[in-house]
């Protein structure tokens, strides 16, 4: 057997662990831990798994609905769309493992929201990917940018799921450290929903999946630091993933839930075998047992502590009825797929590990979860923006040429077009105009994704910009016709022992929680991930939020482009907020003043109105990034006409207030929607009209077939 290393202060600050923090694990052990011991520790107790540093604002969020039938707390969240049916998701990050190694980070990213999804018995429809990268001309952007779209291109094409929605960004707080955000949803029957807490004593610990090897050993551990110069060594923590395994261990979990043999089920995420038993052991109030010569190792000589702490991929572990260990076998056996029984639950609270008849560990089980350190960290609220002062001059057509011309707001087809987003045949509004969506198979009903966040406004004003993230993706929602069901989050920030950053987490949280409170919007699952930094340098705070909505029926899909003729109309307010927009960070590289202020009850009001006078309309879109012009632009681009716009301010053209959409309405149907809009008092205005060949802003104007070029070649000129 191996010699295990003394525990030394620089071996304990090597795990991520603080030096009172190693206190504490002496106080609950008694003694000092084994090798082991400190890794399973270091693995439970780090920001990953923890959520040490943000337990207590998360439990302020809105989570609870008539629809909601698991909020957090659990692998996926899930929510009731009727007829017996739930839609199960969550959004998690890779951000780490996709700045060392791009393409396996970026799959082994999607791979692991998968599994959350399926260890609940739901099967994968739909997936969407929301990455930030640093700036265009920045030495390792291309890299990350070809490795990241290629690695969620194989994976997700391999594993046949389509990738129908999520977003792109560029700036220069993602150059040491780019953010990828999996998102991942799928369907299953109410009655049939699996959870991960362990029930009965001495039933069988089962070992699923692919065999265990050194890859991802202290994944979750690096994923709670930040970066500097020493990334490089760091490489060996990231996965490998192989989506056939994956698929392979779908068919075979769905197969196995449905042959009675699952008491509970965990997917072998971060922190691998020791987070999932750990937290099956916890929820079921149980205690777990071991015997590591019985996990399946693809290497030799293994430790138990690289046993323990491996994130080796495509794996599950599970508690099975003891009668039904034969059939269950059968079905592994039949998919190729590795089955061990390498574990018993037992009464006491002790998470026993045994390796060559050896007592590696022997812990108090729920000290590792439920126990692990919760901090009330400082934090500074970030100040007021100063006002914006004046806005350099430029003419409509020049604004919109450095819109579409940057890689941030142009046409996304170079990354979507890698995905397959019609697999399963499903698919009814690909990527690239709004929310995606997908049919629910069998049934007249569908579903809208969308993910969504504007990172600068989270950074001059994290409360106001938290609210907007979650109205940005209730209108995008909205504006396919669907009704907004839940949502989950992904919030990415720094180092939240600065207490200017712990600021812009409190402030976005409490942001999101008004947000989806006010618009009954429940965060049902998400994932938090600090520390990204390099050098000290923070990322840009950006709380992504991912939302899923509802389609009753797809005959109430606002499914149509503007037709020649179709008249521009705005429903809401438009005052020329142009604090934070786009325009100005893309034209002049200006980044000022304050978020546009979200009134969520005319958020609620005008998507409410959307929702009720859809019939009326022919497209819509919400207004966010770019404002106006851009919005109509996109538009007119898509369905391959040009458009007039009579406004003809910049401010009007391009400012970002909020609550707001544009809608494309016919002539005809001009009246009902105004006379309705009266009734519910609510601003409708018409500003131009789609046709012709034009795009004329206020009298300025170019071809569409010039604009169109410039926006559908941006991207892969800026990435090479």
């Amino acid at each position: 057997m191996h010699a295990e290393p003394e525990i030394t202060p620089d071996l304990i600050a090597a795990h991520g662990l603080k030096p009172d923090e190693y206190d504490r694990i002496l106080q609950i052990i008694g003694r000092a831990p084994t090798f082991t011991e400190l890794g399973i520790f270091s693995a439970m107790w780090n920001e990953h798994c923890s959520y040490k540093s943000s337990k207590k604002w998360l439990r302020t969020l809105h989570t609870t609905g008539p629809q909601v039938i698991c909020g957090p707390g659990e692998n996926a969240g899930v929510v009731d769309i009727g007829d017996g049916q739930a839609v199960i998701f969550k959004m998690e990050s890779h951000n780490h493992p996709s700045y060392i190694e791009p393409h396996q980070g970026a799959a082994t990213g999607l791979g692991g929201i998968l599994r959350d999804v399926f260890t609940m018995g739901a099967r994968p429809i739909a997936a969407m990917n929301a990455l930030s990268f640093g700036e265009p001309g920045h030495p390792k952007t291309a890299h990350l940018v070809k490795g990241v779209v290629e690695g969620i291109g194989s994976y997700g094409n391999c594993f046949g799921v389509p990738n129908v929605g999520g977003e792109v960004r560029f700036h220069r707080a993602y150059n040491g450290n780019c953010l990828v955000n999996a998102f991942a949803a799928g369907l299953a029957d109410t009655d049939a929903i699996f959870y991960s807490a362990a029930s009965g004593v001495n039933m069988p610990v089962v070992y699923l999946g692919a065999r265990t090897g050194r890859d991802g050993v202290g994944g979750a551990t690096m994923a709670s630091a930040e970066f500097d110069d020493t990334i490089g060594e760091k490489r060996p923590t990231v996965q490998v993933g192989d989506p056939f395994t994956e698929k392979r261990l779908l068919e075979a979990c769905l197969e196995l839930m449905a042959s009675g043999a699952v008491i509970s089920i965990q997917d072998m995420g971060a922190a691998g075998l020791t987070c999932s038993a750990v937290e099956m052991g916890d929820k079921g109030g149980l205690g777990i047992r071991l015997n590591l010569d019985r996990v399946p190792q693809r290497e030799t000589g293994m430790t138990a502590y690289e046993m323990m702490l491996s994130e080796s991929q495509e794996r599950m572990l599970m508690v099975l009825r003891p009668e039904k260990e034969d059939e269950a076998r059968a079905i592994f056996d039949k998919w190729d797929l590795d089955f061990a029984v390498i574990g018993e639950t037992i009464p006491e609270d002790r998470f026993v590990i045994l390796h060559g008849n050896q007592v590696k560990a022997d812990l108090p089980l729920s000290q590792l979860s439920s126990q692990a350190p919760e901090y009330d960290r400082p934090w500074v609220e970030t100040p007021p923006a100063a006002p914006l002062g004046a806005v350099p001059a430029i003419t409509p057509i020049a604004a919109l040429r450095a819109l579409i011309g940057s890689p941030s707001h142009a046409h996304k087809g170079w990354v979507w077009e890698q995905y397959d987003h019609m697999v399963m045949g499903d698919t009814v509004r690909a990527p690239g105009l709004g929310a995606g969506v997908v049919r629910v198979h069998g049934s007249g009903k569908a579903l809208a994704f969308t993910s969504d966040v504007t990172p600068r406004y989270v950074r001059a004003n994290p409360h106001e910009g938290g609210k907007q993230a979650v109205a940005e993706a209730w209108r995008n929602l909205v504006a396919t016709g669907a009704r907004p069901l839940a949502a989950t989050d992904n919030l990415n920030f720094g180092n939240p022992e600065k207490p200017e950053i712990m600021g812009q987490l409190v402030g976005a949280i409490r942001g999101i929680g008004e947000a989806c409170r006010a618009l009954d919007f429940p965060i049902v699952s998400g994932n938090v991930s600090l520390y990204n930094e390099t050098d000290g340098q923070p990322i840009l705070p950006t709380p992504t939020i991912g939302g899923v909505g509802l389609l009753a029926t797809l005959d109430d899909m606002i499914a149509g482009l503007p037709q020649a003729g179709d008249l521009a109309v705005v429903l809401g307010v438009t005052r020329g907020h142009l604090g934070q927009s786009a325009l100005l960070a893309e034209a002049w590289g200006i980044e000022a003043g304050d978020a546009p202020p979200v009134d969520l009850a005319a958020e609620r009001a005008h998507g409410e109105f959307v929702l009720a006078h859809r019939g009326h309309l022919r497209a819509a879109t919400d207004l966010s990034d770019g404002g106006l012009a851009l919005a109509a632009f996109e538009l007119a681009e898509a369905a391959g006409i040009g458009v007039d716009l009579e406004p003809a301010d910049i401010a009007t053209l391009f400012g970002e207030d909020q609550a707001r959409y544009l809608l494309a309405v016919a002539p005809g149907a001009l009246h009902g929607l105004t006379s309705a809009a009266a009734t519910a008092g609510v601003a409708l205005t018409v500003v131009g009209r789609f046709g012709g060949d034009r795009v004329a802003l206020g009298g300025d104007s170019a071809p569409l077939s010039e604009l169109s070029a410039l926006y559908r070649t941006a991207f892969a000129a800026a990435v090479g």
